[in-house]
């Protein structure tokens, strides 16, 4: 093992080290939006991937300790927002609290659920499958739409507790 390597194994009295080294994988930062009985909900999160073209499936993972994780894993559609690096604003409000829509400028996607403006991309999307994960819940979406906007703006990221933007270096090598 490298000296500048420490293992460990993640026991329960080492869950901050753990969040700590997954930290160390920087991710896009969304908001991911519903539809419930009462309203507009929204939901910051990190987790968003996708998973398969054919068929368009993404997946997204809330925690089953927040306060919106029923609204979302019991939602029969919700729409993911990719967020630019000039919306920290917009991650910091659906971070703590789901609602407040008022204040922002949105209106219904195709499938009726909060459409954000100004966003990098949204994918309106049908919950295609809900599966338990530990202390989260995986939620798989089927992709129905896609809002791409035309900004080439960078993405906002999210690393080691910290936002943030991408500063391009070099290009891939050719595939």
């Amino acid at each position: 093992m490298p000296s500048d390597t420490a293992l460990f194994s993640p026991d329960p009295d080492r869950l901050q080290d753990l969040r700590r080294a997954f930290g160390c994988y920087g991710t896009g930062v969304t908001v991911i939006t519903t539809q419930t009985p009462t309203g507009p909900l929204g939901m910051t999160a990190n987790s968003f991937s996708s998973v398969s073209l054919s068929p368009p499936l993404v997946l997204w993972s809330p925690a089953v300790s927040s306060r919106r994780h029923d609204a979302f894993t019991g939602a029969d559609s919700f729409c993911i927002h990719v967020l630019g690096a000039d919306q920290l604003d917009l991650a910091h409000h659906f971070a703590g609290s789901g609602d407040g829509f008022e204040t922002l400028v949105w209106e219904a996607g195709p499938l009726g659920t909060p459409h954000l403006a100004g966003c990098l991309a949204a994918f309106f999307c049908t919950t295609h499958a809900v599966h338990p994960a530990g202390d989260h819940s995986l939620i798989v979406g089927e992709v129905h739409h896609v809002a791409q906007g035309t900004s080439e703006a960078p993405g906002l990221l999210f690393d080691r507790g910290r936002f943030g933007q991408f500063t391009p270096g070099s290009t891939a090598p050719d595939q």
